[in-house]
């Protein structure tokens, strides 16, 4: 399958899953009262608004470019990823307070048997979706998709606890210490996909073993002599690399513009969605220190 659509199917399904949660978990707490539960139909809330952002920042973000948008809509997908972590964040944050409450007044839950099977059937769903979207971000390497899996797998673990504490539903404690507990788990995530996603709206180096791989495959590419000045960053789905490439000082245009598209398309043939800017520069300049504003590589 294709690979925008493959990240379009992988929105769909979230948000098909997280709206199935959604009345899924509202059934299981107005059954049995348990904060664990309401912790988990919070964040389902949050899932599916959150996953009908991503299918709309993924729709955007795989939109071409046009006269406004020269380097495409890519960052759309990482503003979705950022407010999502702030609407998690504030989940998360309602939750703990909420959960320090009960602590402090405990309450005894009710219809727990019936509860139980509730939340099997959400942690299975969840398993499922996390299934595919890791497939998806394995063929595509979205950010969206990412940050709502990782958001996902967090949910596994609130499922796994809220049926810890069903079981258990004795304890009147344990309800609302594992809500905190799923609480704290919830705020890390958001802060991990939150500190993701600025890394790409600030135009975040890309990965220190791509850059690697990235000289590797210029300095592989005959007649090129060296390179320097390389930048690059990744926005949504696009990653971009801009260089110098150094060459003899005595070859033709013609010759040095056909051993930078030689450069241009052995980068494109090792990775996806790229886009390249080269500047041709004579070697002889590889020396002179005020020629070179971004550091030699």
């Amino acid at each position: 399958m294709n690979k925008r659509l493959l990240v379009r199917a992988a929105t769909y399904a979230s948000v098909g899953i997280a709206v199935f949660l959604l009345i899924l978990k509202l059934t299981a707490w107005l059954r049995t009262d348990s904060v664990s539960i309401l912790a988990s139909l919070l964040d389902s809330a949050l899932d599916t608004a959150a996953s009908v952002m991503i299918a709309v920042a993924v729709h955007i973000a795989q939109t071409p470019p046009d006269k406004e948008h020269r380097f495409g809509h890519g960052k759309a997908e990482p503003l979705a990823a950022l407010a999502q972590s702030v609407f998690i964040s504030g989940s998360a944050a309602y939750l703990i307070i909420y959960s320090i409450d009960r602590i402090i007044e405990p309450q005894v839950l009710s219809h727990t048997d019936v509860a139980i099977w509730y939340m099997i059937t959400s942690l299975i769903l969840t398993l499922c979706l996390i299934a595919f979207q890791q497939y998806v971000i394995k063929k595509t390497e979205s950010t969206a998709i990412e940050a709502d899996s990782m958001h996902y797998i967090s949910d596994v673990m609130a499922n796994l606890l809220i049926i810890l504490s069903l079981l258990f539903s004795q304890w009147t404690l344990l309800d609302p210490v594992l809500a905190l507990l799923i609480g704290l788990w919830i705020l890390r995530s958001a802060i991990k996909i939150g500190n993701k996603a600025a890394n790409q709206l600030l135009d975040h180096e890309l990965p220190e073993e791509m850059r690697q791989a990235i000289q590797n495959t210029i300095m592989q590419t005959p007649r090129v002599r060296g390179f320097n000045d390389l930048r690059t960053y990744q926005s949504g789905p696009n990653r971009f690399v801009q260089l110098d490439l150094e060459l003899d000082d005595d070859l033709s245009l013609m010759e040095a513009h056909a051993i930078a598209e030689n450069v241009t398309e052995a980068l494109r043939a090792k990775f996806d969605h790229i886009d390249v800017i080269i500047h041709q520069e004579p070697v002889s300049l590889k020396h002179d220190p005020q020629h070179h504003t971004w550091g030699k590589e």
